[in-house]
């Protein structure tokens, strides 16, 4: 009896062991299976790479690849995400843009936007947009979209809060996603660099020349054909550190960001000595900028719009303006039905060469 004891004993165990197999490997499948894993941006075979001509650098100027030169004229949507979240991201908005007359998009992507929807599914809005731009024969300047001080990784809001490794990362994703596809032509590394009169710390420009020195051999161990765009400081806008110490690479552009209120008038002497004199020397874009309109306002030939588009335009500087939203200003829309403000309908006759 004893012996029998022990059997049914023995084979009550087995038999609960049994039972808590299937649990224990649904438990073991919950695991993080860290040892799978591998960072975002994988490339994507397009068809449509090769769709529109390549952009590089020549001298002071931006060529296609017949050797025009050419000069961009275009605009910044809004961040993807938030027109993707207000329910306006389709083919359609692009259509739109390319009816104001412009040869490149500018998609900024603000860091918070671009680490809560997750680069994988933030790249499937950006392959959305590449395509559209590559069906309606326009450019895309992808932008990372902070201000702020990344040397020290202190930054002017909590939507443009980074690092330098994530900051690294998104360029990783971004060159090896979109390696070979020529209509992203331009990779804009940073937004505005800016230490806020010391609020936000201190950076050199040997600093902040350091960081995106790094950036584009990154960029170019992945694809070397996209033309990095570097900022110059105070929010985007002083380039004179150029006289004496450029950025030590080939095949790649300078920003400025020329509002209105970052020198008093006369204006165009002090664009020519804060970063217009570079254009003798390397391609320029302005990649934002823009003004609001009081009610009844009139634009004539004294107004910062026409001047500003004027000393571009002579200068061989290619701009971009700022914004193509209903909300964010300077607006160039005032609702998601395409009405324009009349900042925007400055901007479509700029974009179409009828402003000056």
């Amino acid at each position: 009896m004893k012996v029998i004891s022990i059997y049914m004993t023995a084979l009550f165990v087995l038999l609960t062991l049994i039972e808590k197999m299937p649990a224990q490997e649904v438990k073991q499948n919950e695991y993080h299976a860290w040892w799978r894993e591998g960072y975002g941006g994988r490339p994507r075979r397009n068809p449509q790479a090769k769709t529109l001509p390549l952009i590089q650098v020549r001298g002071n100027v931006f060529v296609n690849s017949q050797g025009d030169t050419i000069l961009f004229r275009g605009l910044a949507i809004s961040d993807p995400d938030k027109i993707a979240n207000e329910g306006h991201w389709d083919k359609k908005h692009f259509e739109q843009v390319k009816e104001m007359g412009a040869s490149v998009v500018r998609i900024p992507i603000h860091p918070v936007a671009w680490r809560e929807r997750t680069p994988q599914k933030y790249l499937e809005l950006l392959d959305q947009a590449v395509e559209w731009c590559t069906d309606l024969g326009m450019y895309v300047m992808i932008d990372w979209h902070s201000i702020g001080n990344l040397q020290m990784e202190l930054f002017q809001n909590p939507m443009y809060d980074t690092s330098q490794k994530e900051t690294y990362e998104f360029w990783r994703a971004i060159a090896r996603h979109f390696r070979g596809h020529n209509t992203v032509a331009f990779y804009e590394i940073f937004n505005e660099p800016t230490i806020y009169r010391g609020q936000l710390g201190s950076m050199s420009w040997s600093e902040w020349k350091k960081i995106n020195e790094d950036i584009i051999h990154l960029i170019r161990s992945y694809d070397p054909e996209p033309i990095p765009l570097v900022a110059g400081l105070d929010w985007a806008y002083d380039l004179t550190p150029l006289l004496i110490d450029p950025i030590n690479a080939e095949n790649i552009g300078y920003v400025s960001h020329p509002y209105a209120h970052k020198r008093r008038e006369p204006w165009e002497p002090k664009w020519e000595e804060n970063f217009g004199f570079a254009a003798d020397t390397y391609p320029i874009v302005v990649t934002e900028f823009g003004f609001g309109l009081r009610d009844n306002a009139v634009i004539d030939e004294n107004h910062y719009g026409p001047r500003i588009i004027k000393y571009l335009e002579n200068r061989g500087i290619s701009w971009v303006a700022w914004v193509f939203d209903p909300e964010w200003g300077p607006n160039m829309m005032k609702s998601w039905d395409y009405e324009l403000t009349g900042s925007g309908e400055f901007f479509k006759k700029a974009m179409r060469g009828e402003a000056q």
